[in-house]
């Protein structure tokens, strides 16, 4: 219980951090100007930071697959140990009594899981940590589009840089948006992991096929009973990830010629034809799917999203600035962020 605890009170105050200096930095008072443009010069990037006099403390913007290697790596972890602890230890469609022998077995008797021996684990625990392995099962199909989208769809610019502090917020955001996933659960995970790692090291070639026990049908079964609020949120979540694949395409496809790479034109289709960054907006939309399918009552997602929120709603203001002042011709129709509002 001191782990959780710990765990999500470390990751709530990550988003708050996160999250405060941006809220700030956002109000319309000019007593906080000067804040508002440090925040803004550690979000800086690409093209709105080549319009910046200072390029100190930067690193090239092709880092940005730093963030999806260390994202599709991560989250594959969490993802394969959370599924396979849920999948042994709470399934949906088994006899709660076989927990405690898989449990007594895995911990050798011990009684670091002893209170899985019960024969009544609480059904709304258990559908807690299916609702988990759903999310980090969206999450990953997120992160792995990212990494294949920065090395494939973008041509990033030689002169192309972001802020470091940009950078480091990076690595933090895909570090702990999985972690915030599942981190109600990470004591059993870990625990399960790691008794699970010794018994097949003490083992080695004697453990079996029997030991594993593993069935594909039944691995998969327990997400098809999940409640309608994770399928709502799946489909708003494609809805976002479709719209921001297609809007990454365009952004690719303006830099054909790698040469070229300095030259910016108005991008056109989707939904650039109501917002300046209609990928920050789909980005929204895929995290408020994660929102609705977590079943709302998750306050670490909430923090998650807010930042999501903030920090994009921030950025996709001062792109649509740099828009204004780059282009005569910039349709005015278009706002920043919020179709027909911002």
């Amino acid at each position: 219980m001191g782990m959780e605890v710990g765990v999500v009170e470390l990751v709530r105050t990550g988003w708050i951090a996160g999250t405060l200096p941006i809220l700030i930095a956002s109000l319309p008072l000019s007593c906080l100007n000067s804040f508002h443009d440090i925040v803004l010069g550690f979000a800086k990037r690409g093209k709105i930071l080549q319009s910046s006099s200072s390029k100190r403390f930067t690193v090239p913007q092709k880092f940005f697959c730093h963030f999806y290697v260390l994202a599709v790596v991560w989250t594959t972890l969490l993802l394969a140990t959370t599924w396979t602890y849920a999948y042994k230890m709470v399934p949906l469609n088994s006899d709660p009594f076989l927990y405690s022998t898989f449990a007594n077995r895995i911990t050798g008797g011990s009684h670091i899981l002893s209170w899985r021996k019960s024969p009544s684990i609480p059904i709304g625990y258990r559908y807690s940590v299916w609702r988990s392995v759903f999310l980090l099962l969206l999450m990953e199909v997120q992160v792995v589009k990212r990494l294949i989208e920065t090395i494939f769809v973008f041509k990033y610019s030689s002169t192309a840089r972001m802020h470091i502090f940009g950078y480091l917020t990076g690595l933090f955001f895909y570090t702990a948006a999985p972690l915030s996933l599942c981190c109600n659960h990470i004591p059993e995970v870990y625990n399960y992991s790691v008794n699970g790692l010794a018994e097949f090291i003490v083992k080695g070639k004697k453990y079996t096929m029997q030991d594993l026990d593993f069935n594909w049908l039944e691995f998969t079964s327990s997400l098809l009973k999940l409640g309608w609020l994770q399928w709502i949120g799946a489909a708003i979540f494609f809805w976002g990830w479709i719209h921001q694949r297609r809007c990454h395409d365009i952004l690719g496809s303006l830099r054909e010629d790698s040469e070229q790479s300095d030259e910016y034109v108005i991008p056109h289709g989707d939904w650039f034809k109501f917002v300046s960054s209609p990928h920050y907006l789909a980005e929204i939309v895929i995290y408020a799917g994660l929102v609705v399918a977590s079943g709302g009552a998750d306050l670490t997602i909430w923090l998650l999203f807010g930042f999501v929120v903030s920090n994009l709603v921030f950025a996709a203001a001062e792109t649509h600035r740099w828009y204004l002042q780059k282009f005569r011709s910039y349709p005015r129709n278009r706002r920043a962020i919020i179709p027909f509002l911002y």
